[in-house]
């Protein structure tokens, strides 16, 4: 996984949510302070400027990274129901006993450990955070034929897939292809569990997902949504509630940035912090509103 670097998630409160995923999910923080001003202006959420964050590592230490912004709660945001960035992937050595983990915590299994037809390579489980944010919880027992999957190295591990709700998913992949330099994997047609709870679709209803690439490492999901879906609500001047920002390395920048600048929120600038490593950054608002930060390699 040499591109991600990190997924931003709001969260009402930084402490509790800190301690949360501390405790249920061995991540640990390794930053912390007051939103710079630059930083929630290139996002477009400038009413952000001095919100508490917190940046976390997992127990592996592998440099891929939570960052946990406090912001208040949207009351009509409906987890899973919305476009936009809907949930992150973790990969875990043993979905079951991570389960087992899990039962009884703040953490809501929406989804329990299941086989998907078609997949074997992984064994995945879902769960609802306390801040809305949907967590996929995913156990790789093999590599893919076109690409390559991670294996954990601690019980609960890296941050490995971003998955983006679509209302034209293949609008979607067309600017992953052309503003980020990705490639299509592949789609297919699955029996999506969460997702018929979540409208009250039958679960036989198959959804299409595609997987998006860069050489052999797959990290984006991109879930073709029902006609029932609708735009994410969010406070003026902040982040989209949820799964609110992903973050990628995109080997070749500056051609990128230069070529599609007018895309940019604001230009690139280095940041501060273990997301960037003193790197020159910018974001660009995608299709539905998401927001993607490209991170100079």
């Amino acid at each position: 996984m040499k591109l991600l670097r990190a997924a931003t998630l709001s969260v009402a409160d930084v402490d509790r949510a800190c301690e949360t995923y501390r405790r249920y999910l061995d991540y640990s923080v390794v930053e912390n302070g007051a939103l710079d001003a630059a930083l929630a202006a290139s996002w477009n959420a400038p009413a952000c400027t001095g919100a508490r964050y917190a940046v976390m590592k997992p127990a592996s230490g592998a440099d891929i990274f939570l960052r946990l912004v406090e912001q208040p709660p949207h009351p009509d945001y409906e987890p899973l129901k919305t476009y936009g960035w809907a949930a992150i992937e973790i990969c875990v050595e043993d979905v079951l006993k991570t389960h087992a983990r899990l039962e009884g915590g703040p953490f809501e299994v929406i989804g329990p450990p299941r086989e998907i037809d078609g997949l074997p390579a992984i064994y995945p489980m879902q769960v609802k955070g306390p801040d809305g944010e949907i967590v996929y919880l995913t156990q790789i027992r093999s590599d893919l034929p076109a690409y390559d999957l991670p294996r954990a190295a601690a019980p609960i591990d890296r941050l490995f897939i971003y998955v983006l709700a679509c209302s034209d998913m293949h609008a979607s992949i067309r600017f992953a292809e052309d503003k980020l330099g990705l490639a299509l994997g592949r789609d297919m047609e699955i029996v999506y569990t969460m997702l018929a709870n979540a409208f009250g679709t039958p679960h036989e209803r198959l959804y299409t997902i595609s997987t998006v690439i860069h050489e052999r490492d797959v990290f984006f999901e991109f879930d073709q949504m029902p006609p029932w879906a609708a735009p994410r609500p969010q406070h003026k001047g902040k982040l989209p509630p949820g799964v609110s920002l992903g973050s990628l390395t995109i080997p070749d920048f500056d051609a990128r940035v230069e070529r599609f600048a007018a895309w940019l929120i604001a230009p690139p600038a280095v940041y501060p912090g273990p997301v960037y490593g003193g790197r020159r950054a910018a974001t660009m608002r995608g299709p539905d509103g998401a927001l993607f930060e490209l991170v100079a390699p």
